[in-house]
């Protein structure tokens, strides 16, 4: 099973939609769709820096951000189903469907490895990741990825996130950082 984390900031590109398509085609019973939070997790950044609350109830802002992505990708695409929890993920991989994850039992009471901002969507899908043994993960970005670019590279080019290569060593399985327009290779991505 492959873990594809569709960045947030694809919300608004044209080619969410054959990402989307290609997926739901290609992935039945074998992906996992992480969302990024999008402008939905951006609101959560700018009413932080108004109103300066902390990191904790920034995080759980952003989980819904990434909740409420999960539904827009549902509905862009019908054939997706959402999962809450590995639970139900799996149940619907073993099903033959194509899971989009939910994360609201990643909202916190209290603060943790995860309730940063150092930690987002593209992090958290290396998480879930490692929590379902996964055969590998694409993080599917908007912008140009620069090729052969280690972890380490995408972070100080601000493509991933700062915890991006500490979740990245947690992992056996390959990790593929690719462009948004590379959605037609996704049966060549989705190889060991």
């Amino acid at each position: 099973m492959w873990v594809v984390k569709l960045g947030g900031s694809l919300d608004r590109n044209l080619l969410l939609r054959d990402w989307l398509e290609r997926l739901a085609a290609e992935g039945a019973g074998r992906v996992v769709i992480v969302p990024g939070g999008g402008r939905f997790a951006d609101a959560a950044r700018e009413a932080q820096q108004h109103w300066g609350f902390d990191d904790l109830a920034g995080h759980n802002l952003a989980v819904l951000g990434m909740a409420q992505m999960a539904q827009l990708l549902k509905g862009l695409c019908p054939a997706l189903c959402c999962a809450r929890d590995e639970t139900a993920i799996r149940a619907q991989l073993a099903a033959g469907a194509v899971p989009v994850w939910m994360p609201l039992d990643l909202l916190r009471s209290a603060p943790d490895e995860l309730t940063n901002w150092g930690v987002t969507s593209d992090s958290l899908a290396l998480w879930l990741a490692a929590r379902l043994q996964a055969e590998g993960v694409i993080v599917v970005k908007s912008c140009a990825v620069p090729s052969g670019a280690d972890e380490d590279a995408l972070v100080q080019a601000g493509i991933v996130d700062v915890e991006f290569a500490a979740y990245r060593a947690r992992l056996e399985c390959p990790v593929r950082v690719v462009s948004a327009t590379d959605w037609e290779a996704v049966p060549r991505l989705m190889t060991p």
